[in-house]
């Protein structure tokens, strides 16, 4: 059966480091939801399109602080991704298989995407509240057999709060 394995990261940098060793060892349905939360161009400059993140060209707010997740374009590309502006919570990139999800429920904002994803409210509003503190949130599914391997990669790139749901 499959879980879902969840943590935030202060620097997004080693998100990415993180997001770079899962794939590298075969995990493909990871996902990352960071917010800018006005630390790059501000939020006046916020482009909602999908920007062709694939191709690398990575421009808008809402990347600004992700810009630096080293997993490179191509893992970008392969996670899936798309900037978004959510009410309440600001421009947010959202990689991976929760970038539809979010996509689909901006009335209802992160946390209801998250719960949606299978993440009890009460820790999905608690993710939420740290992407709109410019956070770095990644969820990925893994195998029951695979948590407690995941939990430490995240931990070991010095991820916060990891729990597994």
């Amino acid at each position: 059966m499959d879980k879902k394995v969840i943590g935030y990261f202060e620097d997004s940098n080693k998100a990415g480091e993180a997001a770079n060793e899962l794939k590298q060892k075969g995990f493909r349905e990871i996902s990352i939801l960071g917010n800018d939360n006005g630390k790059s161009q501000g939020k006046k400059g916020m482009n909602t399109d999908n920007q062709g993140l694939s191709g690398g060209t990575m421009t808008g707010s809402a990347i600004g602080g992700l810009a630096g997740l080293g997993i490179g374009t191509g893992a970008l590309g392969a996670l899936g991704a798309a900037a978004l502006a959510i009410p309440g919570v600001g421009p947010i990139l959202a990689m991976g298989p929760l970038a539809a999800i979010i996509g689909g429920a901006v009335t209802g904002g992160i946390a209801g995407a998250l719960v949606d994803y299978g993440i009890p409210k009460e820790r999905s509003d608690f993710y939420e509240s740290k992407i709109k503190e410019g956070k770095t949130v990644m969820i990925l599914k893994a195998n029951e057999d695979q948590t407690d391997a995941v939990a430490s990669i995240l931990r070991n790139y010095d991820a916060k709060d990891v729990r597994v749901h």
